[in-house]
C-alpha cells in the first residue's frame, strides 16, 4: 500500500489548523499541526514532512525566519499561508524561499488543488526515464534523479521549485517561455498564480547560477517575451 504524504501545518489559528488538517486528511493525506514557529522547526525534523504550510504572523518566530531556517536545514516544499497580501510581501515571501504564496481568507480546494499539482510535477520530474536525466551544459550540470545541481563541480542549493524551473528551461535550452507559460508548466496552475513568482524565481537561480546576476549569460530575458535558457 503506497504511504500517505505527509503535511506539516504551521499555524497558531487553531480553527484555520483544524479545517485544513481534518481537510487533508479527508483527502488522503497525513497532516501535523504546530501552533508556533519553534514547534513547528522540532516536529518538521522529527517527521521528516514532504510538504509544508507556513504562517506568517506566528507568536513567536515570525514566519519568514521559520521559512529562512526550513530552507537552510532542507529543500521541503513550503506553500505560505498569509493575511498579508500585498505583491511586496508575496515577493519577500517568495525571495526567502516559499515555493508558493497564498493568502487568507482563502479556497481549501484551491489549496488542495496547489498541492496535488506540486505532488504531480514531483512525481513526473522524479519518475520520467528520459534522455534529459543529466544535462551537461558547460560548466553547470544538472543531475534529475539526483535533484542536484553542479557549477564547477560545486554542488549549489537549490529549492525544488527552483530546480524544476532550471531543469525545464535547460532542457528546453534557447527555447523562450512567457511566465504564464512557465507558471502552468513548474507550478501547474494558470487560473491561481502570481507571474511575479516565476520572476522571482528567475533572480533567486541567477544569484546562484550566474557569475554576475544583474548581466546574466545563461538566463536570459527576452523583453516582452519571457525567459529563455542560453547554450550554444
Amino acid at each position: 500500500m503506497e504511504s500517505k504524504r505527509k503535511v506539516l501545518i504551521i499555524e497558531d489559528e487553531q480553527d484555520i489548523s483544524r479545517i485544513l488538517r481534518d481537510y487533508l486528511i479527508k483527502n488522503n493525506y497525513e497532516a501535523a499541526i504546530a501552533s508556533n514557529g519553534q514547534d513547528g522547526l522540532h516536529i518538521m525534523d522529527m517527521l521528516q514532512p514532504d510538504y509544508i504550510i507556513l504562517d506568517i504572523m506566528l507568536p513567536d518566530l515570525d514566519g519568514i525566519e521559520v521559512c529562512r531556517e526550513i530552507r537552510r536545514r532542507n529543500n521541503i516544499p513550503i506553500l505560505i499561508l498569509s493575511a498579508r497580501g500585498s505583491d511586496t510581501d508575496k515577493v519577500l515571501g517568495l525571495g526567502f524561499g516559499a515555493d508558493d504564496y497564498m493568502t487568507k481568507p482563502f479556497s481549501l480546494s484551491e489549496l488542495l488543488a496547489r498541492i496535488n499539482a506540486h505532488f504531480r510535477r514531483y512525481d513526473r520530474l522524479t519518475t520520467e526515464r528520459v534522455s534529459t536525466d543529466l544535462l551537461r551544459l558547460s560548466n553547470l550540470v544538472i543531475d534529475k534523479k539526483g535533484y542536484k545541481v553542479t557549477l564547477d563541480d560545486q554542488e549549489i542549493s537549490l529549492s525544488a521549485k527552483e530546480f524544476e524551473l532550471l531543469h525545464y528551461l535547460a532542457s528546453n535550452k534557447n527555447q523562450v517561455f512567457s511566465k504564464s507559460q512557465l507558471l502552468d508548466a513548474i507550478w501547474g496552475y494558470t487560473a491561481y498564480g502570481d507571474e511575479n513568482t516565476v520572476t522571482v524565481y528567475i533572480r533567486r537561480l541567477r544569484e546562484k547560477i550566474e557569475a554576475n546576476p544583474s548581466e546574466p549569460l545563461l538566463l536570459k530575458t527576452v523583453w516582452g517575451v519571457g525567459y529563455k535558457f542560453n547554450h550554444e
